[in-house]
């Protein structure tokens, strides 16, 4: 586990801003690297170099944290990919799991930068029930845990039942536990309000609660200040995460299912491409909302990070 002078995860949010990260699997696609449509990130055992210059990429923009790229590395959804049937006896969730963290943490040292393990929706969720969901959320524990990670991370959660499996999984290692769902004003799949999603995600024990992908950062924005006028008039304290999508996307402001009905997804969306400054407005916004955790996910390349950072310096 890294030890800085800076400290841990909860110490840097209650000191400053943490930079988060960006885009991996987009990117990683535009570059050849990553298949389209599965999504997954077998690239780290494929192509390890690859990955560990765009963690360095995110470090020397200024990025405070490296997060696992092991979005989709579950067993479930790298079978449902293919990887398994192909070849199993190198991409599974422990081989993929491993190499993502050893990547991360390889390049994290360079700048004492923090590590985050990395969870997201299991395909099998709405059919296979919460038993095996869990333990699929238990494979990558296992994996952090040995790794030594420094803090958990659970992200991209349609729903906010899954949500709260993953941190009742993740609570079961003595890290601090981030949460995040891919929600705008309307809510989850299941239409539950931003507001009960973050109250429930805080409840489950969760420190760090917020919103990422699927909207531009000014959704975003909005969906979290619902979350955090909630969690104030019910008098929970927990700190505020933000990291959507850098694609302008007003017109999917209340639909649910975010980006993917958008006519330009996925091979289009260049020209809705957020500027540096237009990132900076939005890190200026969320720092003054109270937000501490501060990145970006799909389409936020090193260059937009650096302008959060430089708003936040």
């Amino acid at each position: 586990m890294a030890q800085t002078s800076r400290g841990g995860l909860l110490e840097r949010l209650a000191t400053g801003p943490v930079i988060g990260d960006g885009s991996f699997v987009v990117t990683l696609e535009r570059r050849g690297y990553v298949e389209a449509g599965p999504w997954t990130p077998a690239a780290v055992v494929q192509y390890p170099d690859t990955v560990r210059q765009l963690h360095r990429d995110f470090l020397r923009a200024g990025a405070d944290v490296m997060q696992t790229f092991t979005f989709y590395s579950s067993d479930d959804k790298l079978q449902y990919a293919g990887h398994l049937k192909e070849v199993k006896e190198s991409i599974n969730c422990r081989t993929v799991n491993e190499a993502a963290c050893d990547l991360a943490r390889g390049v994290a040292d360079e700048g004492a930068a923090l590590v985050a393990g990395g969870f997201s929706p299991v395909p099998g969720y709405a059919e296979k029930g919460r038993a095996y969901v869990i333990g699929e959320f238990h494979k990558q524990l296992d994996v952090f845990k040995g790794k030594r990670v420094d803090f958990l991370l659970g992200e991209f959660f349609g729903n906010v039942e899954e949500a709260e499996w993953s941190i009742e999984v993740m609570r079961q290692s003595d890290l601090p536990v981030a949460c995040t769902m891919r929600i705008g004003p309307a809510g989850d799949l299941d239409g539950v309000t931003p507001e009960e999603c973050a109250i429930r995600m805080a409840k489950a024990g969760a420190a760090v609660v917020g919103v990422n992908c699927f909207y531009d950062p000014f959704i975003a924005l909005d969906t979290v200040s619902r979350m955090k006028n909630a969690l104030d008039k019910a008098g929970i304290s927990v700190h505020l995460m933000i990291q959507p999508m850098a694609w302008h996307s007003p017109e999917i402001r209340n639909d649910q299912r975010g980006y993917s009905v958008l006519p330009e997804f996925p091979f289009a969306m260049e020209p809705r491409l957020l500027t540096r400054a237009e990132v900076a407005r939005f890190a200026r916004q969320a720092y003054h909302m109270g937000i501490r955790y501060i990145g970006g996910v799909c389409g936020f390349e090193p260059y937009h990070i650096r302008a959060i950072a430089e708003e936040a310096a």
